[in-house]
């Protein structure tokens, strides 16, 4: 038998890899971090356990790169979705888009985003894998599709606006309703109500500010 080609196990290995981070998004999701074990995320997935440790140097790390991969395709998918915004309102359209996304992933996976908040906040702070960077990068390019000259800069702005949305969404003992800080992100970057996916009626107390990007 002629050994396989490399193009071949790479493929494989990315296979691999991407069942180990669905598998540790369903079970963070269904039991929570702490009783969810890297031997539960290789059994789920179908991996031999060392497999986890030669992608991952630990939980925390597998459930960030997890997250952000979830984060992604959940972005992705909003800002693709059909029909897809044109003109000169498309760039606001596409940052709505965005912000409905994240705030409305926070509301389906509370126990898995939780989780993922406090070990940013308690632990190792961002890892630099490439479900962070590609999360990163379409982030950047929903700034520049909005009209950002600075979205080097503006794009690092909305991802900590997001995040303290999500934290603050999710916060245990003292939430905050979704519609309010979604008032507050549209206002915030003058985005009318009805852009993105409306949660309802908008909340009393304010009206979006007019024009382009904030600076």
């Amino acid at each position: 038998m002629s050994p396989r080609r490399p193009s071949v196990n790479e493929e494989m290995r990315r296979r691999s890899r991407e069942r180990l981070l669905q598998a540790t998004v369903e079970l963070v999701a269904e039991r929570g971090y702490e009783a969810t074990t890297l031997g539960n995320i290789a059994d789920r997935a179908g991996a031999a356990r060392g497999l986890v440790s030669y992608y991952f140097p630990g939980k925390r790390q597998l459930l960030q790169s997890a997250v952000h991969r979830l984060m992604h395709r959940t972005l992705a998918a909003a800002l693709e979705r059909e029909p897809r915004p044109t003109g000169p309102e498309a760039g606001r359209e596409l940052l709505a888009r965005a912000i409905d996304a994240i705030l409305g992933l926070a509301a389906d996976q509370p126990v898995l985003m939780r989780a993922h908040m406090a070990g940013l906040l308690q632990y190792e702070g961002f890892i630099q894998c490439a479900e962070q960077q590609r999360l990163a990068a379409l982030l950047r390019e929903t700034m520049v599709a909005f009209g950002s000259a600075d979205p080097d800069t503006d794009y690092p702005v909305l991802r900590a606006l997001l995040m303290g949305a999500v934290v603050a969404q999710l916060l245990p003992g003292a939430p905050m309703a979704p519609q309010r800080l979604r008032a507050e992100l549209f206002s915030g970057y003058g985005l009318d109500w009805e852009l993105g996916v409306p949660p309802g009626p908008k909340p009393p107390g304010g009206t979006p500010r007019a024009g382009g990007p904030q600076r």
